[in-house]
């Protein structure tokens, strides 16, 4: 792996009761975390390329983590989304060449198919910020009950010379969705919309 790995951590959110209404089956999200050495920090580099190949690896990585997290099998997972937040020597457009070019292709893979863009969010932080990672259905942009997110926060990073990135990925949708739209079962998959 070329990403220098300082940090990975995977937490798993399970909702059970919401206003009052048990939830069954529980809703379920899992998101993983790395900590990574941005390369780049402090100095402009043209060419992004090296951020694009490490966005590829923490795809299949992160990918695999969470899907192993919620202990399902790739193709049971429902909706996904990605976030990087570069630490104070770096900039947006580091987060944007981990996240955009290369890390939805291994991150589809480890969730079996992945017909719909990912939802994704970028920003510049330091120790201890909130990372907020969206959320949407994997196979259909019209599935309103998947729209959602998660946050992500670890105390020590990223430092000004790292980059923390997060992939999330849900076994379910929102507790208690009642906004319409198309129902995860009578989503196709083919178009990414619907």
């Amino acid at each position: 792996m070329s990403a220098k790995i300082r940090k990975i951590a995977v937490n798993v959110e399970e909702t059970l009761r919401e206003i009052g209404r048990d939830i069954l089956p529980a809703t379920r999200k899992a998101v993983a975390v790395a900590v990574i050495e941005n390369p780049y920090a402090g100095t402009y580099q043209e060419d992004l390329s090296a951020l694009m190949d490490i966005g590829a690896e923490l795809g299949a990585l992160l990918g695999d983590k969470c899907v192993e997290a919620l202990g399902i099998e790739p193709g049971d997972a429902q909706s996904y989304g990605k976030s990087a937040m570069v630490g104070e020597n770096g900039e947006l457009e580091h987060a944007a060449a981990i996240l955009h070019p290369k890390l939805g292709a291994p991150l589809r893979v480890a969730v079996e198919k992945g017909a719909a863009l990912v939802a994704s969010s970028k920003k510049m932080g330091s120790p201890g910020q909130v990372l907020d990672v969206p959320l949407g259905h994997k196979d259909a942009a019209y599935v309103r009950s998947h729209f959602d997110g998660i946050e992500v926060r670890l105390n020590d990073g990223p430092r000004a010379n790292e980059i923390m990135v997060a992939v999330a990925v849900t076994d379910s949708g929102r507790p208690l969705p009642r906004v319409g739209g198309l129902a995860h079962e009578d989503a196709k998959g083919d178009d990414g919309l619907r």
